[in-house]
């Protein structure tokens, strides 16, 4: 069966590229316009894997797709981080000073106010995607209006980029990475783990669990607690380790399954920072 990879978002966008820089430029895609509807292609086998965006530099967490992979049991099985270059693009033959409206998501929006204050007379519009504005623009015929997006909607979408890099914060950088609904197989060439635990309120209880993580030589990268749903003032741990001995994490796993009292594994798959 062929691939066919949900992303949040049109061709051309940010979740596009990484569909692209992992099963390449000829990939079969599934636009989905939420990430709920993506984890529901992926439910309904409309699609065989999916991309969504898990934490920003700059946003920080995006919280509901820790639930979204958690609460429907999707398996993480690699990741990538991606450098966010947002570039203002519209139909060709035309100047900034033309542009009488920007459109994109609030997000790019926000990331990029500091270089409209220097254009007072562009009105900013927010929209549902970055990518669908620019596919927009050239399907339409829109003059006067501009786009906020990556630089492959350009091309796809044959419009002209009239500024490059206008995100004020220029070390943007977000992390995606790859679910899919099949637990796959074991692979002893992987070095990082995403799991999920819950623990009693015991004094220390956090600190005995990231201890014994350490001894084990894990590497914490990132910890991150949400709400258990029904139950006040408790909440699970969402951490992400890294490893280099394959024996090393099975033995924090068999310790971590001791120790807490619910415990999920959420992916084990090779760390994507070079």
């Amino acid at each position: 069966m062929n691939k066919i990879i949900a992303i949040q978002g049109a061709q051309g966008s940010n979740h596009h590229k990484v569909a692209c820089d992992f099963y390449g430029e000829s990939v079969a895609l599934k636009e989905c316009m939420s990430f709920d509807i993506l984890v529901d292609c992926l439910l309904d086998k409309s699609a065989t894997l999916g991309v969504m965006a898990l934490e920003n530099t700059i946003a920080g967490s995006i919280i509901p797709n820790y639930a979204l992979i958690d609460n429907h049991n999707l398996h993480i099985i690699g990741e990538e981080y991606l450098n966010i270059h947002h570039h203002l693009m519209a139909l060709e033959g035309q100047s900034i000073q033309d542009i009488k409206e920007v459109w994109s998501h609030p997000m790019a929006l926000l990331q990029c106010k500091q270089f409209f204050k220097k254009y007072p007379h562009i009105k900013l519009v927010e929209d549902v995607d970055t990518a669908d504005v620019a596919k927009r623009i050239s399907k339409e015929n829109l003059v006067g209006i501009a786009a906020i997006a990556p630089k492959i909607a350009a091309e796809i979408f044959k419009l002209v980029v009239l500024e490059d890099d206008i995100q004020t914060i220029k070390d943007n950088s977000t992390r995606f990475v790859i679910v899919q609904t099949a637990k796959p197989a074991e692979d002893l060439d992987v070095n990082k783990a995403s799991i999920k635990f819950q623990l009693s309120h015991k004094r220390g209880s956090l600190a005995a669990i990231l201890n014994a993580m350490s001894d084990c030589k894990m590497n914490l990268t990132k910890i991150q607690s949400l709400p258990v749903i029904d139950t006040p003032w408790k909440y699970s741990f969402f951490v992400d380790v890294t490893f280099e001995d394959y024996k090393e994490y099975q033995k924090a796993y068999s310790l971590i399954e001791i120790m807490a009292e619910e415990f999920k594994v959420l992916g084990v798959y090779k760390n994507g920072r070079k």
